[in-house]
């Protein structure tokens, strides 16, 4: 009886099996599956309809191509040069293998494309990978001095034992660089570098930097009495801080300087406010008469920075203003906390909880970003109006952070284009 039990139990089984097999089948008519023999491939294209019909022989790393052929399912694994690329059988047909190229730049360059089966033969076809020229995004400290050193950060920058990697500040080569990977090369800055682009060049091509190395267009605030257009000092209720520190070495001179003690109740606008309030005058102009606003959407705010105590409290408000809010009479600090005057917060604490730099460095904000109030809530954003001011105070931001004794250097504030 049991033995009887446990046939009808194993057909009952094998019956169940049989039929989920047959429903799976059922089920998906369409199955991707291997195909046997090799691939052909007569040609390569791009997926845009546009220019579907244009045949290429190379693409960019990272780019999305087609290939065409005949037996295109029989590939089982496919390289460019010696970077395996991922395959998506929802993209393959008999006729058709639609691939990104990798974005991994090759250690061996053959210029070839391998289709490999699964018994692992393999057919080739040749197609070039299109590496670009370094792109320059950034630099550490664009007003870093001579004999300092200084990063740049990016894309691209290939050391290539034949060709080597090279930097130019304007015309002037750099002789020493510290350390380098394919998104950052640190450098020494050489001895007769001043205001100019910096350019690399590596073996496949060559890349400028939109910035300027020490840029003297668009300054508006230098701290230094130097007899350039650049403003001094400030103008406003609250005298600032404007010198220097024994222990934080000078850019170029002079520099704002907030330093005291914070957290998230603080008012202390006669220790982290900078005021200029203009008149309009010879002493005290317009900052629209410095720096055309007109394109706000392509502009963005730039100064140094040097922080080498630990600040953990408080956005750094950032505020362009107009006669609306500090003209005459009307010379007052009530659109520090207008639920909706748009200024820019930067608070570089908020994601580490306490923030440092070693040294100088640049800080850039879209004026784009010059869309929220004084504890980060979205407004509308800034209008470029009639910009006359900038006040700066270190308060609020929407952000609990914890109590510091910070201190928050500022020097070359300016205001360039993005592009």
């Amino acid at each position: 009886m049991r033995a009887v039990k446990y046939m009808k139990a194993l057909l009952l089984v094998g019956a169940v099996v049989s039929g989920a097999m047959f429903t799976s089948c059922e089920d998906e008519p369409d199955k991707y599956e291997i195909a046997e023999g090799l691939p052909t491939v007569r040609y390569v294209r791009m997926t845009d309809p546009e220019v579907a019909d244009s045949l290429i022989t190379g693409a960019y790393m990272s780019n999305t191509v087609c290939l065409v052929g005949e037996n295109l399912r029989s590939v089982y694994e496919l390289y460019f040069n010696d970077q395996e690329a991922i395959l998506n059988t929802s993209l393959i047909t008999d006729n058709t293998l639609i691939v990104d190229v990798p974005s991994t730049i090759p250690s061996v360059v053959t210029n070839k494309i391998y289709l490999v089966n699964k018994d692992k033969d393999t057919v080739t076809y040749d197609f070039n990978v299109l590496v670009s020229g370094p792109e320059i995004t950034s630099m550490s400290n664009e007003y870093a001095q001579p004999g300092t050193e200084a990063t740049i950060y990016g894309d691209y920058f290939i050391d290539d034992p034949n060709v080597p990697l090279s930097i130019k500040i304007g015309d002037v080569p750099v002789t020493e660089i510290k350390s380098l990977t394919r998104y950052a090369v640190s450098f020494v800055v050489p001895q007769g570098a001043s205001t100019g682009y910096v350019n690399v060049e590596s073996i496949y091509g060559t890349g400028q930097s939109t910035f300027r190395y020490m840029e003297t267009e668009g300054i508006l605030f230098d701290f230094d009495d130097d007899g350039d257009e650049a403003i001094a000092t400030d103008h406003g209720w609250h005298p600032a801080t404007i010198g220097t520190l024994e222990n934080i070495t000078s850019l170029d001179g002079k520099y704002l300087i907030f330093k005291g003690n914070l957290d998230n109740d603080s008012w202390e606008d006669s220790k982290f406010a900078f005021e200029y309030w203009p008149d309009g005058d010879a002493v005290t102009p317009y900052l629209n008469t410095l720096v055309d606003f007109e394109d706000l959407s392509n502009l963005q705010l730039k100064f140094e920075v040097n922080v080498p105590d630990a600040w953990s409290a408080c956005a750094l408000q950032i505020m362009l203003t107009t006669n609306d809010e500090v003209s005459g009479a009307n010379m007052n600090n009530s659109f520090f906390q207008s639920d909706s005057f748009p200024r820019a917060l930067w608070i570089p604490w908020q994601s580490e909880g306490t923030y440092t730099t070693t040294g100088w460095t640049t800080v850039t904000v879209p004026l784009s970003d010059f869309c929220y109030n004084s504890t980060g809530i979205a407004v509308s954003p800034l209008s470029s109006t009639d910009i006359t001011g900038l006040t700066l105070f270190v308060w609020s931001g929407g952000v609990t952070g914890t109590a510091c004794t910070p201190t928050i250097c500022i020097d070359n504030i300016r205001v360039v284009p993005i592009y």
